[in-house]
């Protein structure tokens, strides 16, 4: 078996893609840090989805985890450093629109917690990418992040707050 650990951040510092070395507390580890957490929780929700009628959700979801991963890359792509992986944010944001469109989602809020165990995920989901799209944009005052995924963020949490009262 691979060795898990290396011992490297003992001290505090990690690295970024190419090996730059970064404290752990440095905005895009911390950036990351909370993408991971909003994968994780969409990784909850895609389980939970009903595998016939949920289907175009749970592709949905998917495509998204997959985009987070590159997300993830990027951000921690040292600046002048270049990242193979391709960034599919704006057809993203596309599908999320239409997915929502698509919804008969008829307004107003509810409180978490009152309908379904699924809504209620969905829910820690939404505020989770709420969290990952504020860091994203304190990241861009001194690290520029691609625009189109401030704008999937954004669309990911109206996304999520649809799906979550559709599960109710």
């Amino acid at each position: 078996m691979k060795q898990i650990y290396t011992k490297t951040g003992d001290e505090g510092m990690t690295s970024l893609r190419d090996g730059v070395r970064v404290p752990k507390d440095d905005p895009r580890i911390e950036t990351n840090g909370q993408i991971d957490q909003l994968n994780a929780y969409l990784g909850v929700v895609r389980s939970m989805l009903n595998e016939t009628q949920d289907m175009a959700s749970r592709q949905l979801i998917h495509a998204v985890q997959r985009e987070l991963m590159t997300v993830m890359s990027h951000i921690a792509t040292p600046e002048g450093g270049v990242n193979p992986r391709e960034l599919h944010a704006a057809e993203i944001t596309a599908q999320l629109e239409q997915a929502i469109d698509r919804s008969d989602y008829q307004g107003g809020f509810v409180v978490p917690g009152g309908g379904s165990k699924l809504s209620a995920f969905v829910h820690l989901a939404r505020t989770q990418a709420r969290t990952v799209e504020r860091r994203l944009w304190s990241l861009h005052r001194d690290h520029p992040v691609d625009g189109e995924v401030l704008v999937m963020m954004n669309r990911l949490s109206d996304y999520l707050f649809v799906l979550a009262n559709e599960k109710e």
